[in-house]
């Protein structure tokens, strides 16, 4: 891409940007300004605006790059593996095991730290 049009692109970008917050600010205002409408009129309006900025968001080069990173971790998430709810609950029983003995463990030693620290002080 030569210089001149990577330059373009980038301030085309940045009017993009500007007109997301633009939108976005718009909302928020309008928000404000028609508090006394029903509650479901603001939603669906914000809504609206939020899917127009989100639009005109993804037009973007950063955009365009967020929105496929988004898809390809949908398709990551698609390829885990799950625990099974046995695997789970043995695991979890596993760790409050453990929490439980480490825990018994740190209450001896502040126990006897304790102790030997108040017959220094005396």
């Amino acid at each position: 891409m030569s210089e001149k049009s990577n330059t373009q692109l980038q301030s085309q970008d940045l009017l993009k940007w500007v007109a997301v917050a633009v939108i976005v600010a718009g909302g928020v205002y309008a928000n404000a300004y028609f508090s006394a409408e029903s509650l479901v009129f603001r939603v669906l309006g914000m809504l609206v605006l939020g899917a127009a900025a989100a639009w005109v968001a993804v037009q973007t080069t950063k955009g365009a790059a967020f929105l496929n990173l988004c898809l390809e971790a949908r398709t990551e998430i698609r390829k885990v593996v799950w625990p099974t709810r046995q695997e789970t609950t043995q695991t979890t029983m596993i760790v409050l095991v453990v929490v439980f003995i480490l825990a018994i463990v740190l209450w001896i030693l502040d126990t006897a730290l304790g102790a030997v620290i108040s017959r220094i002080i005396g």
